[in-house]
């Protein structure tokens, strides 16, 4: 009885110690002021509210807003996901399409791939190619 209360100990422990990843998000915050002008922000975040402070104290700190009315003004947030840039050199490109084999997936991928492309490896397949207008 012991040994499965310890075994059982351990996996909660194991479970806690994991670092909890929250995703972060690109959002713009808008806002009216005391004129009712709008004051957009762009501010990174990981969750509403935590937009919505950072949208506040960006905008409270501009000179050009006229104070924020509380009460029933809102604050609208737009969310985005972060954009990502790749490179991907071309010959790494092309070796991984002429690679053969791989999980199901893999082979899925490259497949399709190579269908808009055009480059089938069954020649009897391969779609005809549609001459360019000029």
């Amino acid at each position: 009885m012991d040994r499965h209360y310890i075994t059982m100990a351990n996996k909660r422990r194991t479970c806690y110690s994991r670092p909890v990843v929250i995703p972060v998000r690109s959002c713009r915050v808008t806002i009216k002021d005391m004129q009712g002008v709008d004051h957009t922000v762009q501010v990174t975040a990981g969750t509403l509210y935590e937009a919505v402070a950072l949208g506040l104290a960006s905008i409270r700190t501009d000179e050009w807003v006229e104070g924020i009315p509380e009460g029933l003004n809102a604050v609208m947030v737009s969310v985005r996901n972060v954009p990502v840039e790749h490179s991907v050199p071309l010959k790494d490109f092309n070796a991984w399409l002429k690679k053969e084999g791989g999980s199901p997936r893999e082979t899925s991928a490259r497949r399709r791939i190579r269908e808009i492309l055009g480059l089938l490896a069954n020649h009897s397949l391969r779609r005809p190619r549609v001459p360019l207008l000029r």
